[in-house]
């Protein structure tokens, strides 16, 4: 079933192709692509301009978590994500903080690493002394890349050489950090890397104890593991703060919250899935803000791993009688640049949060993710996660069987204080069609 030059066919020609090949009734599957098209045709020409090969556009539920109160600044926090109870647990969370001095947040530090690749065959000496007289050269030959962000407060902070030929034969790299101040910054880091490779090569041809065939450029490429562009998020009360619960204390509850922390910190089994819980609300909010979440994933986790062992991103302690909750997190983010200045909706969300700059989204995104770890854990620790996650997610269940208005207020009234399973509400509703 290969096509050739499929790129260069219409939109309705790509569609066209796939109704007759990979769908029985390719009448229907046309209908279901192009009812997402959106009807601004101005709009649909930006959205298919995103990627390549587009037919049509996936959506996902746009919610918002209010009441968030970030260093003593009230903040609605857009969320775009598709699963159940994510949006409501950390809106949940906001308001419980809200009223314990609400949540905390610090940029620990905002450095991006950048680095070029290459193999090099003579004498370490010898590279180290023409890297040493060359240093200079790459700040000057990429001052064209680097003039306006330089301007904005950013640009290059350090470039040092790395002998990696223990690990593996032959292998160095050049190692840049950045500072892209409001930008992700990827494409300006990419661009600068290739340019110090350029330079690399061109000043090798004109030293006598370096030859050019002994450097071989092998890649030049950001690394999105930015372990040294940190934010914290905190929360912090006394313990008979902490529960709404008249038959659990205060301290009870927050004795056994810590004792869940730690069993995430040691048992990477249950800190993936804990971990998880903290993507769950970092992943909403910077995908409605235009970002890259599939960085930011592949960044949390390999910093959870940096022990050599996987661990919670988040910890918690009591002292006295103050109850901490807090987490380190690597984020790397935009506010300017890529989706955010193209995608109407992310600047929507932006305007929520009140056009954040870089600095303030980290902690904003931060905070969201701690916010929905101490609502999962304050499930799991109390009434178990299933109670409110399964209700959230009854009304899935119910469109899935294509319940009527009628059918669905009957069927949540019967759960209302019975356990929500999904064979259950099969049998109901069968139950009512009867």
């Amino acid at each position: 079933m290969s096509v050739s030059g499929f790129s260069k066919l219409s939109k309705e020609e790509k569609i066209n192709w796939l109704a007759t090949n990979h769908f029985q009734d390719g009448e229907q599957a046309v209908q279901i692509i192009k009812q997402y098209w959106n009807a601004d045709k101005t709009l649909q020409k930006l959205h298919d301009e995103f990627i390549e090969n587009t037919i049509s556009n996936f959506y996902l539920p746009l919610g918002i978590a209010p009441n968030f109160v970030i260093n003593e600044k009230e903040v609605t926090i857009p969320m775009a994500i598709e699963e159940s109870s994510v949006v409501a647990a950390a809106s949940k969370a906001a308001k419980f903080w809200s009223k314990r001095g609400g949540f905390k947040a610090t940029v620990l530090n905002t450095e991006k690493i950048g680095q070029v690749h290459f193999n090099y065959t003579g004498e370490r000496e010898n590279l180290y002394r023409f890297f040493e007289e060359i240093k200079t050269d790459f700040y000057t030959d990429t001052d064209f890349i680097t003039q306006n962000m330089k301007k904005r407060g950013g640009g290059i902070l350090d470039i040092v050489l790395k002998d990696k030929t223990a690990e593996l034969a032959n292998y160095y790299q050049i190692h840049v950090t950045f500072n892209t101040v409001d930008s992700m910054g990827a494409n300006f880091i990419n661009t600068c890397l290739e340019q110090i490779a350029k330079t690399l090569k061109t000043k090798a041809t004109q030293v006598e104890y370096i030859q050019e065939a002994e450097i071989d450029v092998v890649m030049s490429i950001l690394s999105n593991y930015v372990p040294n562009c940190i934010v914290r998020a905190e929360v912090s009360c006394h313990v008979d703060l902490l529960t709404e619960d008249k038959n659990t204390t205060g301290r009870t509850f927050a004795e056994k919250f810590v004792q869940a922390v730690k069993i995430a910190e040691i048992e990477p089994y249950r800190a993936v899935t804990h971990n998880k819980g903290i993507m769950n609300g970092i992943d909403a909010v910077v995908i409605a803000s235009g970002n890259d979440f599939r960085a930011i994933e592949a960044c949390a986790h390999a910093y959870a791993a940096k022990s050599g062992q996987y661990s919670s991103l988040s910890h918690a302690e009591i002292k006295g009688d103050i109850f901490h909750f807090w987490m380190d997190i690597p984020l790397a983010l935009g506010t300017v640049g890529g989706l955010t200045s193209l995608h109407p909706l992310v600047k929507i969300a932006l305007q929520i949060m009140d056009n954040p700059n870089a600095k303030e989204l980290m902690q904003i995104i931060a905070v969201a993710g701690l916010a929905q770890n101490y609502a999962a854990l304050r499930s799991l620790t109390t009434s178990g996660i299933q109670k409110g996650h399964m209700k959230m997610h009854l009304m899935n269940i119910l469109n899935q069987f294509n319940a009527t208005d009628s059918e669905k207020i009957q069927v949540v009234n019967h759960f209302e204080n019975t356990t929500v399973t999904h064979a259950a509400v099969v049998d109901f509703i069968n139950q009512i069609r009867a």
